[in-house]
């Protein structure tokens, strides 16, 4: 038996010529059907078959049971009775297509762990070591708020941990990890969706878990920035992708003071203090191998010009300019910042970048005072070079690793201050020597524009950063006061 409509056709195109979704005005439509019995075929899979002709050209669909089969027949039956038209290609009623269309126009919704794992893929190739090892800990972060609670849920630091070797494209198709494998298995069917971003209390979450630690004290200032800007930046790439209309934390900001990333009077050094610590390091390890001899050069790159660990960790001889007498000049080139083995696209902890926001095959010449070349020159007289000439090296010669100058800095610390001062959070870290160099620039009434040169930042951030002084400034700007007023002293 057979059905027939009446006979019309409405032609149009576009929709298949341009790649979009089927529309029912970009198709060629008849009610010219016919729907002819189920027949039987040789198959083992599908062996009952239905066919129908639109507007002369027949069509088939093959199906495992009869049932299903007969169903799929009266489907059709019904549309042509509902008097709707057919796509002439598909064979389809215009219901169907209808329908289709509308689900191929919906906005993808993946879930955070999906997209995390999509967006990381998307940025591997073009990003440095240390700026995927942010983007992950941003994503890491934010899961933490965008994953659903439960009583087997994993802890905050087991997300974090799971997220963070997840999003390494490499690990794709690897099974994670023994300790992590639970973690990755709940975050996979446990995350929330794209779409949660735009309910308020789950933006309020993330944009708690962006500003505070697992411990829930407050994250550092540039803790924030960093964790935010890689947030923007996967938001970027959700709203290109047609996952989000906008970001949904523009227009927040952080709770708290604006002057987070304000340098802490309290860190820098003086004069006295400066000599004191690199006294100290010297002896650090005496009986090692030099542990800290090796340093002291390293880190009076920072104290005397401003230099970045990363930086002078990539120091080569060649880059340097060392009289005999008078001031010096080092020529920056590239930075060896420590990013981990999982980041890097060697293998190596250590990545080998250019200066830090500035062009790949740019440079940065410091001059340096006779103090500082004096050191360096001892140094390459004492320790020599590595085999790619880098003046900083570890006692095997190898790349000078983060952890290795940060114990000897502890270790002196307390053998050049006093216990008060241990307890402090003066020169805390080796990056506060550099702080202390830029600070007694600025005070030495160096231009702010050669400053921000000699150092490598922009002029706007010297300005924001460093409004702090060194150690006992204070009682400086109180006796000029005091003489200003005409107070004399104990009065």
């Amino acid at each position: 038996m057979n059905h027939r409509k009446a006979s019309t056709t409405r032609t149009t195109k576009g929709a298949r010529e341009s790649g979009r979704p089927p529309a029912l005005d970009d198709l060629t439509l008849s009610t010219d059907v016919r729907v002819w019995k189920v027949s039987k075929v040789r198959s083992k899979r599908a062996p009952y078959q239905l066919r129908w002709t639109v507007d002369g050209q027949v069509k088939t669909a093959s199906f495992p049971t009869v049932t299903l089969a007969e169903n799929r027949s009266s489907e059709l039956w019904k549309a042509m009775r509902r008097g709707e038209a057919f796509d002439v290609e598909s064979g389809l009623p215009e219901s169907e297509l209808r329908a289709a269309a509308a689900k191929a126009s919906e906005r993808p919704d993946p879930s955070w762990w999906d997209f995390s794992r999509e967006y990381m893929a998307s940025r591997w190739r073009t990003a440095a070591a240390k700026t995927r090892e942010g983007l992950a800990d941003s994503l890491a972060t934010v899961a933490l708020a965008m994953t659903e609670e439960g009583r087997k849920a994993p802890s905050p630091e087991e997300v974090r941990l799971a997220m963070r070797w997840a999003v390494v494209p490499d690990h794709a198709d690897e099974e994670p990890p023994p300790d992590l494998a639970a973690a990755c298995t709940w975050l996979r069917g446990r995350s929330l969706r794209l779409s949660a971003l735009t309910d308020p209390k789950v933006v309020r979450d993330v944009q708690y878990r962006l500003s505070f630690k697992l411990d829930d004290t407050p994250a550092a200032g540039e803790t924030y920035k960093r964790r935010r800007r890689g947030f923007n930046t996967a938001m970027e790439y959700a709203i290109e992708c047609g996952y989000l209309e906008e970001n949904p934390l523009a227009g927040l900001r952080r709770a708290g003071s604006t002057k987070a990333d304000v340098v802490d009077p309290r860190v820098l050094v003086n004069t006295i203090q400066g000599d004191q610590l690199l006294t100290a390091v010297s002896y650090v390890g005496s009986v090692h191998r030099n542990r800290g001899r090796r340093l002291v050069a390293f880190f009076a790159c920072q104290l005397y010009a401003a230099m970045r660990p990363a930086e002078a960790v990539g120091l080569r001889q060649q880059d340097c300019y060392l009289p005999e007498k008078g001031w010096g000049t080092l020529t920056l080139r590239e930075t060896r910042p420590v990013s981990g083995k999982r980041w890097t696209d060697s293998g190596q902890r250590h990545d080998k970048r250019g200066l830090k926001s500035r062009e790949p095959k740019a440079d940065r010449p410091v001059p340096i005072p006779p103090t500082l070349v004096a050191m360096l020159r001892a140094h390459i007289a004492e320790f020599g070079t590595a085999k790619d000439g880098r003046l900083f090296a570890n006692e095997r010669g190898a790349v000078l690793g983060t952890s290795s100058y940060w114990r000897v800095w502890q270790e002196a610390r307390p053998i050049a201050l006093p216990p008060d001062k241990v307890d402090s959070p003066l020169a805390r870290r080796p990056y506060d020597l550099r702080h202390t160099c830029i600070t007694n620039w600025l005070n030495a009434g160096v231009p702010v524009a050669e400053v921000a040169r000699r150092a490598g930042n922009s002029p706007e951030v010297i300005h924001r950063r460093y409004e702090g002084c060194i150690d006992g400034h204070e009682e400086l700007n109180n006796k000029k006061i005091e003489k200003a007023m005409g107070w004399g002293e104990g009065a």
